[in-house]
């Protein structure tokens, strides 16, 4: 749901999983025939394993972390993997980078810039995300929804961000 003032969007798990089945729609109706899914962790973790389900395809793991202060609050420095956990070898042929949102572009853009220089493989390369913010200097090849807007997305599972196991053992009586 959008706030009135349009700076924030919560989001159900539902709701969560609906837009992933979105997404993976759109992807089946463009033909596009892809080898690979390549997510983005942490956040196209959870979108690129339902896609890999769905499609049935090998999932490949790139980790990125841009949002760490203020419980995953606030942008910092970008950080990229150098390398990628892939299932089949060296990841190769049509591949789908897939990520939760593309938020200001930064890190697609950066992670797309170093597929294409160090990754020579991939012959094919396209991008899938659940949203887009209207500030993004990047855009997807699929999305489901587009935020003029803005909006602070809150996640379903945003409140482990700030969970810690003593919590959690005071939770449990453990």
């Amino acid at each position: 749901m959008l706030t009135e003032d349009g700076k924030h969007l919560y989001v159900s798990y539902d709701e969560y999983h609906n837009l992933i089945e979105k997404l993976a729609i759109k992807i089946h109706q463009s033909d596009w025939q892809f080898d690979t899914i390549l997510c983005l962790a942490r956040g196209g973790m959870r979108p690129g394993d339902i896609l890999s389900r769905i499609f049935d395809k090998p999932l490949a793991i790139m980790s990125t972390s841009s949002y760490r202060a203020d419980s995953g609050t606030l942008q910092g420095e970008l950080d990229i993997a150098r390398f990628i956990t892939t299932p089949k070898g060296e990841i190769a042929g049509r591949v789908l980078l897939v990520d939760d949102l593309a938020d200001t572009g930064h890190t697609l853009n950066a992670v797309i810039h170093q597929l294409r220089n160090n990754y020579k493989p991939i012959s094919e390369l396209r991008s899938a995300v659940i949203w887009t913010k209207g500030v993004s200097a990047f855009k997807p090849d699929y999305s489901v929804e587009f935020l003029p807007t803005n909006p602070w997305i809150h996640q379903p599972f945003e409140g482990y961000d700030a969970l810690r196991p003593a919590q959690l053992m005071e939770k449990w009586k453990i």
